[in-house]
């Protein structure tokens, strides 16, 4: 986390707060202490593989022309290596990194994956970081408003994300113990 806030306090931040909503996303999930902490860690390192991606990509102020997103598209694999390298890490928050931007129609990289083939905690994140990125003001937009953004997330439920998890994410924001844990859905993916 010290490499991404050296080399951007923007992607930092939107860590952090990825890393906070997946914390209320698993107390929603009824998640164990182990599957909390791998969720946490996986949200606060998805886009860790950003370090890798040259300044003058990652901090741009304007739309990313066809090769600067080749660029952008390697952060997930990039990240990937550099845990495998530097440090032991879980296996599911390797998934996170490696898999945050798969989507559910099989539209997203760095695989293809589609469906269920995306680990669980990975299609979580997607959810998260998409939903962080909305809401968060950017040098060239300012962010949308929490009703905006649930929009946006419903508009996308079974086409980029994974409609089950966008209806818990959303209903996360209510108070706990209104859905049954969801174990079952859990030990199925």
């Amino acid at each position: 986390m010290r490499l991404l806030a050296e080399k951007d306090i923007q992607t930092y931040q939107h860590s952090l707060r990825v890393g906070a909503l997946c914390r209320r996303m698993a107390l929603h999930l009824h998640l164990d202490k182990k599957q909390t902490l791998q969720l946490v860690q996986g949200g606060c390192l998805h886009d860790i593989g950003k370090v890798g991606i040259p300044d003058e990509i990652l901090n741009k102020n304007s739309a990313l022309t066809a090769k600067e997103w080749e660029f952008m598209r390697l952060h997930p694999s990039i990240g990937t290596q550099m845990m495998q390298e530097h440090a032991h890490t879980d296996k599911e928050i390797m998934e996170i990194i490696h898999f945050h931007h798969e989507r559910w129609n099989g539209e997203g990289y760095p695989n293809g994956l589609k469906g269920e083939e995306i680990p669980i905690f990975a299609r979580i994140c997607a959810i998260i970081d998409t939903f962080d990125s909305m809401v968060s003001d950017r040098p060239y937009r300012k962010g949308l408003s929490f009703e905006a953004a649930e929009q946006e997330l419903l508009l996308h439920s079974g086409k980029q994300f994974d409609s089950y998890l966008v209806d818990l994410f959303l209903k996360s924001f209510h108070p706990i113990g209104e859905e049954k844990p969801v174990a079952e859905h859990l030990r199925r993916s």
